[in-house]
């Protein structure tokens, strides 16, 4: 039977970098002393995240947790469902649909202007009357627990993409909530709504805010955004929005 104390740490750090991070923790960290203690050093999990490209040229500094670190990075997703409009209005829950309603069209719409990003190819429009969806996430559902949520409170990251049509006024809302278990918000993310003239160059805008050190507690977060033209004008002549997220991100290397 091979000895696997003969073989130089580098060997063994090679060969476990290479593991699934959940066989490391949950099978391989039980084998022996020697491979616990390479899985619980930082070395090994800097070397899954340089592997996996989570770290980059542009990083100005190192995680203060490499497992941690990788943890967060390898569970990086978007929380928000059809936040492109494929699949037409699925997943959202409608809260106002005024005038003619939400809709669905393609980029870049009339007298709109192509999307930063190729891939989203449609947008959701609102209309004449205030039109407001939204969509409730549950963390827990998501894969994130209370220890991590309580003690660790990594980044919640909101980001939405938003337009008006060159040829009429729109106004633009944005509302974000991060909520208790009995749906209590804790913390609250209410820019001024958004008013963009008529005539404008109708490029696509986007909305940011991230949510740091907001205490223990955080079980749910709601989103909810939409609006209307300016000029009650039958049809959807309203803010157009798409490409929206809800990240919960490891800490910024690059700041």
């Amino acid at each position: 039977m091979l000895d696997y104390n003969i073989l130089p740490e580098e060997v063994h750090l090679h060969i476990l970098s290479l593991v699934p991070a959940t066989d490391l923790i949950r099978h391989c960290t039980l084998v022996c002393t020697l491979w616990r203690d390479v899985i619980n050093s930082p070395t090994l999990w800097k070397t899954k995240c340089q592997h996996m490209g989570y770290t980059s040229k542009e990083s100005l500094r190192t995680p203060k947790d490499w497992k941690l670190f990788y943890y967060l990075s390898s569970k990086k997703r978007n929380l928000l469902r059809n936040s492109c409009a494929m699949e037409k209005l699925k997943f959202w829950k409608i809260e106002q649909n005024g005038g003619d309603q939400w809709a669905i069209e393609d980029l870049p719409g009339t007298h709109g202007q192509d999307f930063p990003d190729k891939d989203v190819t449609k947008y959701f429009v609102t209309s004449y009357r205030p039109c407001i969806k939204s969509q409730l996430i549950n963390l827990k559902k998501m894969g994130y627990g209370k220890k991590l949520l309580d003690h660790v409170q990594p980044d919640i990251v909101i980001r939405d993409w938003f337009a008006a049509r060159h040829d009429c006024g729109s106004q633009y809302k944005l509302v974000v909530q991060l909520l208790s278990e009995e749906k209590k918000p804790l913390k609250v993310f209410d820019p001024d709504t958004v008013m963009i003239e008529q005539w404008s160059d109708a490029r696509w805008h986007q909305m940011e805010h991230t949510f740091r050190d907001y205490g223990p507690g955080v079980r749910y977060i709601y989103f909810q955004h939409g609006g209307q033209d300016t000029q009650f004008w039958a049809g959807r002549y309203g803010i157009r929005v798409t490409g929206s997220s809800v990240t919960i991100e490891p800490e910024d290397l690059t700041a």
